[in-house]
């Protein structure tokens, strides 16, 4: 018997080592799929820069189009520099708050470059959410902050300089955006205090960057010709095959940008999650464009397709806040509102002499408002007062500040071409060379 009792002593100890090895290569595979699901879901919401780039080219005038490519190709530029050197810290203050610190969450981040180790870790070791290296992490995230910075580039079309612009993409990457996203995601006090939910970014990203677009469209005015004599005056795009490419790279990128915000990949149960994100994404992204389709039809007796392209990029934005949750016939529901709300309020901003070239406001905003309300549909731990006031603190915040900035920008060194140049086109007076050289100018 003793005999026995030592054999499985030195037996458990023996095997003590490789149980210690199988736990570390847990972990390891922990990491390396949360890590993976990050670079992956960043790479395709990198692909969403060239979805806008193209949505943005089919929707502008000719004579506009190589401006519309540069803003977008700059703007993204920028905002991997500059997210990298403020923003990542701001919003993610590697959990210390250096104003407004308290047990409740903070209010701003900390100020410094983002430091990525040869081998780190994220910003949760605890568990199993956002254990990944912190390269992957800081990749994925700066593609949010980019993607915001791109809705304001449409709304603005066809008469905004570009210097002025780009200004103003370096506060709202570096800034604006970080600092109200590290209220939500980095810890801060909507998160703590209001228990706001808002899974990928309705609010955080999107109607963020609706209100910047919507505070540069006031001050900027509409464009000339665009409101005459009390009419709206249509100006079709120059390609709307473009456009519709545009539309489905944002599609696809989608994925990335809903399906990533699991934060995690090491489990069955987040691989599952994952899975059914993707699918409610894309019948949130197909009700839109149906509603809109069938709703254009009964209304103008044609459908229109700028409406279904905005319908279905409208459920993409309604379903963001929560993609988890709904079931798929709920999913459709929520994008398919998402495109009714565009129907109408394409319209609505023409009658209130509002110019958004391309419909970014209507997707982008007043989406993403419903899509971080629809969260109260399926979500049990959503409120509404958890919802709206969060809703209703960024928007303020998002609007007063760019509102700001723009008027200082317009005062100082004008945020408007001049009439001849607006006319003429801006690639020609702002660039010196057209997209498309063989073809008149329209």
């Amino acid at each position: 018997m003793k005999l026995l009792k030592t054999t499985a002593v030195a037996a458990g100890l023996v095997a003590l080592p490789s149980l210690a090895l199988a736990q570390d290569a847990s972990t390891d595979s922990v990491f390396i799929f949360n890590s993976l699901l990050f670079l992956i879901g960043g790479f395709l919401v990198f692909w969403m820069a060239a979805g806008f780039a193209m949505l943005e080219a089919g929707l502008v005038r000719g004579k506009n189009v190589t401006m519309q490519l540069t803003k977008n190709i700059a703007l993204f530029s920028l905002a991997a520099i500059f997210y990298y050197l403020i923003g990542y810290n701001l919003m993610y203050p590697l959990g210390s708050w250096s104003i407004g610190s308290d047990e409740t969450g903070g209010y701003l981040g900390a100020f410094g470059v983002a430091v990525l180790e040869a081998v780190g870790v994220g910003r949760d070791a605890a568990d199993d959410y956002s254990y990944a290296s912190t390269g992957s992490d800081f990749f994925f995230q700066l593609m949010f902050c980019a993607t915001t910075a791109s809705i304001v580039s449409g709304t603005l079309a066809e008469r905004i300089k570009l210097w002025p612009f780009l200004i103003f993409v370096i506060i709202l990457t570096a800034f604006i955006y970080p600092i109200q996203a590290s209220w939500k995601w980095g810890g801060g006090f909507l998160d703590s205090q209001y228990g706001f939910l808002d899974f990928a970014g309705s609010t955080v990203v999107h109607s963020v960057g609706g209100w910047a677009a919507l505070a540069g469209a006031l001050i900027l005015g509409p464009r000339i010709g665009k409101f005459k004599d009390g009419k709206v005056h249509p100006m079709p795009g120059s390609n709307l095959a473009l456009a519709t490419l545009g539309t489905f790279i944002l599609w696809l990128g989608w994925f990335g940008f809903n399906g990533g915000s699991q934060l995690a990949m090491g489990t069955v149960g987040d691989v599952a999650d994952v899975s059914r994100i993707f699918a409610n994404t894309n019948t949130a992204a197909a009700g839109g464009a149906i509603a809109a389709l069938l709703l254009t039809q009964v209304m103008y007796g044609k459908a229109d397709l700028t409406m279904v392209l905005n319908g279905a990029l409208a459920g993409l934005v309604s379903i963001t806040a929560e993609p988890l949750t709904p079931s798929l016939g709920m999913a459709t529901i929520i994008g398919g509102i998402g495109g009714v709300i565009v129907v109408f309020t394409v319209p609505l901003l023409d009658k209130m002499g509002i110019d958004d070239v391309v419909g970014a406001i209507p997707v982008h905003l007043f989406a993403g408002i419903w899509g971080t309300l629809a969260v109260l549909l399926t979500n049990s731990d959503a409120t509404f007062s958890g919802q709206i006031i969060p809703i209703i603190i960024v928007g303020i915040f998002v609007f007063v500040v760019s509102a700001v900035i723009w008027f200082i920008l317009k005062a100082t060194m004008g945020i408007r071409v001049d009439e001849e140049a607006e006319i003429n086109g801006l690639d020609m007076s702002e660039l010196g060379m057209e997209a498309y050289p063989e073809f008149s100018k329209g």
